[in-house]
């Protein structure tokens, strides 16, 4: 198995309606130790495994993220540890700030 196999991420799905969409407010995070399009999809997964969160945008190039969120439902904090565990597997370490 080679390293690009070992750490493949499954993407994950989470269906919104366009009025919780509406409402959303939309944070922006900047994302530190994302090296491939997989990290990124490990981000975006953890951050998308909130209650609260709609949507997220993440990219390893920019290191990036752009979450869609209800503020009612999940705060920045949250969104900040979701992308610090992560990693969490010993060998993925993430870390993020809103900008």
């Amino acid at each position: 198995m080679s390293n690009s196999d070992d750490c493949h991420v499954e993407p994950i799905s989470k269906p919104t309606t366009e009025a919780a969409r509406a409402r959303a407010d939309l944070a922006r995070l900047a994302v530190w130790g994302m090296r491939c399009p997989n990290c990124a999809m490990r981000v975006r997964n953890s951050l998308l495994r909130l209650e609260g969160v709609l949507d997220a945008e993440v990219s390893h190039l920019s290191g990036t993220a752009q979450v869609l969120y209800d503020s009612q439902q999940v705060d920045l904090d949250q969104l900040v540890l979701a992308v610090a565990t992560a990693g969490g597997d010993g060998r993925h370490a993430y870390r993020a700030m809103p900008v």
